[in-house]
């Protein structure tokens, strides 16, 4: 089946964004796997290193083009997404004509501690995968509201009427990266 990276745009180590990828990641059907691609180690991306790569950018784009695709799963900052998240973007899209991301299908879950559920961040994101040529899946779109509320005291999704959409949103997905794959 498929090999599905999943970043999550959240560094914090009790992170709701960590705690749903980790939840949904239950979803995938057999054959599926998934592994979290770390981002908090990745120094700011500038052009000078387009040519003397640090070791972690090399690690990281190595990592990422071992996946089939990419689930990203994060928080909204400011109505947009986090700067970590736009930094790991950065790194894996360069040097220009090398990107890493091209042609590997996305899925975008935002999740927020208000009632927008990261419309903003979702939006932004979407934008940006967009350009780097992503196949982004875009029914059902996921923004979780509220999410401290969705989630028990062992960090797993508690709210059937979530699992059952997030059921679906997984579902979408993989047919979504099986028809990129045919």
């Amino acid at each position: 089946m498929a090999k599905i990276g999943i970043v999550v745009g959240s560094l914090r180590k009790e992170s709701f964004s960590k705690k749903i990828a980790s939840s949904v990641a239950k979803l995938l059907p057999d054959g599926c796997t998934a592994e979290m691609i770390e981002i908090g180690n990745l120094p700011l991306y500038t052009e000078e290193y387009d040519e003397n790569p640090p070791a972690e950018y090399t690690a990281f784009r190595s990592k990422v083009q071992g996946f089939d695709a990419i689930l990203f799963v994060t928080p909204e900052y400011n109505r947009s997404i986090p700067g970590v998240l736009k930094n790991a973007i950065d790194v894996g899209s360069r040097p220009y004509g090398q990107s890493v991301w091209a042609g590997k299908p996305a899925a975008i879950i935002s999740q927020s501690i208000g009632s927008i559920g990261g419309f903003g961040a979702n939006h932004h994101l979407r934008q940006v995968l967009t350009f780097l040529d992503m196949p982004i899946l875009q029914q059902p779109e996921a923004y979780l509201a509220n999410s401290p509320s969705l989630l028990d005291e062992n960090g797993q999704i508690n709210n059937q009427d979530t699992i059952k959409f997030l059921q679906s949103f997984v579902d979408a997905f993989v047919a979504l990266i099986e028809k990129c794959q045919a």
